[in-house]
């Protein structure tokens, strides 16, 4: 966006309106008395041509009415104010002259520097310096335009002052422009760097969740890893069963250490190269049961395991169930659990329900599992309820959407 865009139809702010509102009326009125006083209005060179008989008062305070236009235009409309200017010196040169040859003609004193400052505040409203130069040009060919018939006999001082003042008014209106749109960049900076300082920040942060992570989780997983596929060497006479509950702990901690270091991943890099493992789905949660039957849970499947549905509503069901089989045999240990899966027209339904157990069944609300669960099935618009039962068991239950053809 340019600085004339970003200004465009905006009035100066602040004591800033007052002082151009002013200058306005000062324009007006000096331009009016100038033109009443200096000029004989309704006899110029056009008004003879065609014998126009003009008085001279309506036709000052027209030209000065004009003048102080273009000048209000230049804060939101400097073309226009320019050409408003150009067209009101056109006209005074067309129906008046000089009252005497030491008055400046066709441009008054209070043209020169009307234009001169429409010019200036038009760049610091976004003209650029090509449009400038072009204005400047129109204003001198005016000039020439004016003289060209009396050439040898007419003064062309004011014209010689015009053309300074006007390229006075540019230049000022260029290093407005320059200086505005060094201010818009400063600006675009300073918001750019806030930017980069959040980010930073964002990165450092989860850098040092990482780390923690790394440090605490990781280092116990790996002492389990090694304990257990230690214990049967270290260990002697162990009965079979012994070595197989060791062996399936090591492995069961082998892959919470997989998903850790993913986990890791992510939280270290910002664009985490894709995964090479696919992400669990409906397809694991048989052996995710089997998993849980291993450690000593009584857990019946029921329904048939859904195909063809958007993966990330697959690993959402998939979470849900681990968690909620979690919390089953902490909270109530040798329960009986009931996993359900099935469809309906437009959505993924997930049961998973436990009966009352020792000591005591799950509090609803506790923990932050279930804020976990109820947080992924929120990402994929899903619903959730969960809550003990009449019993004194607790049930879980979840709908993720999914469309006609499986997606999400």
């Amino acid at each position: 966006m340019t600085a004339e865009q970003q200004t465009r139809g905006a009035w100066p702010r602040g004591r800033w309106r007052w002082i151009a509102a002013a200058g306005v009326v000062v324009l007006f009125g000096l331009s009016a008395l100038d033109l009443y006083q200096h000029y004989t209005l309704g006899y110029g060179s056009l008004a003879g041509a065609f014998d126009i008989d003009l008085d001279a008062g309506p036709l000052a305070l027209g030209l000065g009415l004009g003048r102080a236009i273009s000048l209000a235009l230049a804060w939101s409309r400097p073309r226009l104010g320019l050409l408003i200017a150009l067209l009101t010196t056109a006209v005074t040169a067309a129906v008046g002259d000089a009252v005497s040859p030491s008055e400046p003609w066709p441009w008054a004193a209070t043209a020169v520097f009307g234009y001169a400052t429409v010019l200036a505040i038009g760049g610091a409203r976004g003209l650029t310096r090509g449009q400038l130069i072009r204005w400047w040009f129109v204003a001198q060919l005016l000039s020439v335009v004016a003289y060209a018939p009396s050439w040898t006999t007419t003064n062309l001082a004011p014209g010689i002052v015009m053309a300074v003042v006007s390229a006075t008014g540019a230049v000022l209106g260029s290093l407005l422009r320059s200086r505005s749109e060094a201010r818009w960049r400063l600006a675009e900076q300073e918001v750019i760097s806030e930017t980069e300082r959040s980010e930073r920040a964002r990165l450092q942060e989860r850098a040092r969740i990482a780390r923690e992570l790394h440090d605490v989780v990781a280092h116990h997983l790996s002492v389990v890893v090694v304990r257990a596929d230690s214990a049967p060497h270290r260990l002697t006479a162990l009965p079979a069963e012994v070595q197989q509950e060791f062996a399936e702990i090591g492995e069961a901690a082998r892959a919470s250490l997989t998903e850790m270091r993913r986990v890791l991943r992510l939280l270290r890099d910002d664009e985490p190269e894709p995964e090479l493992e696919p992400q669990p789905g409906l397809a694991q949660i048989p052996e995710l049961i089997n998993s849980a039957r291993q450690a000593g849970a009584d857990v019946q499947l029921k329904g048939v395991v859904v195909s063809e549905v958007d993966p990330a509503v697959q690993l959402t069901a998939y979470r849900v169930v681990q968690e909620a089989l979690s919390n089953a045999v902490r909270h109530a240990p040798g329960a009986t659990a009931q996993v359900a899966i099935g469809r309906s027209a437009s959505a993924l339904i997930v049961r998973v329900e436990n009966g009352p157990g020792t000591p005591a069944p799950i509090v609803a609300g506790s923990g932050h599992g279930l804020i976990g669960m109820r947080e992924r099935v929120e990402l994929v618009d899903g619903t959730m309820t969960a809550g003990a039962t009449s019993d004194g068991g607790y049930l879980v239950e979840v709908a993720l959407p999914i469309g006609e053809d499986g997606g999400s």
